[in-house]
């Protein structure tokens, strides 16, 4: 049975990428995305902002926030509204707004949850806060109808993507799946073209893009890029 769930992007500030990690001469300025589900059994909240960091962490990426109350507000709504949260993983611009959220069930897979607290992983206080409650997932689930958590790890070895089956089509919220819509794309295409049997060589893909493709996503979002992937032959 399909469902209309509607899909609202929440800009939760940005952090500035510095040169040596973008592979390149210059810093590059990422967004922070969270997105808002309504689903028939409540909303669903895929990301929560960036968290407060050490002085450290602070310098390095110079974090601009939004709060997630004001992004919230603009659609209508409060975190008392927020039925369930899922985290893409627990690094602290994905998670940031997760303390004020104490109560909600929070969704991450086992291993990232137990990677994070290992240490040096995250902000601590971030994952371990009053109220805390994670309902950890092992692979793969179906955690409201037609709402399904597929694990997609690279990022992180814990990484999970959220899969929304809907009457016109499947949304997929790839959160850092792929740092960009094209880096998403390139490796569909070099999918695309070993499937087809062309010849070596060819660049490698992620195994997970084989799931994902099983749902036949119409739309793919990301968490650090507002362009949107939709497939070459869409209308």
């Amino acid at each position: 049975m399909g469902k209309n769930m509607a899909v609202r992007r929440l800009d939760l500030g940005y952090f500035i990428r510095p040169a040596s990690e973008t592979g390149g001469p210059q810093p590059r300025v990422e967004p922070a995305l969270a997105y808002l589900v309504q689903h028939d059994q409540g909303l669903i909240l895929f990301d929560t902002g960036i968290g407060d960091a050490d002085p450290e962490t602070e310098a390095h990426y110079r974090p601009r926030r939004r709060a997630l109350q004001d992004a919230l507000a603009a659609s209508g709504v409060t975190l008392d509204d927020i039925s369930m949260v899922v985290n893409c993983h627990l690094h602290f611009d994905h998670c940031g707004g997760n303390p004020l959220l104490g109560g909600k069930p929070i969704l991450v897979q086992d291993v990232e949850l137990a990677t994070a607290r290992r240490g040096d992983y995250t902000v601590d206080e971030l994952i371990d806060f009053p109220g805390a409650t994670y309902e950890e997932v092992t692979g793969e689930a179906e955690v409201r109808p037609g709402v399904w958590i597929v694990p997609t790890p690279g990022h992180t070895e814990g990484h999970q993507s959220l899969v929304l089956r809907q009457d016109d089509g499947t949304v997929v919220l790839a959160g850092q799946a792929h740092d960009f819509a094209s880096h998403f794309a390139s490796e569909q295409l070099a999918r695309q073209a070993t499937l087809h049997g062309a010849e070596q060589p060819l660049p490698p893909y992620r195994h997970w893009l084989d799931r994902l493709a099983d749902f036949d996503p119409r739309r793919v979002l990301f968490a650090h890029d507002c362009s949107v992937w939709e497939p070459p032959d869409s209308t």
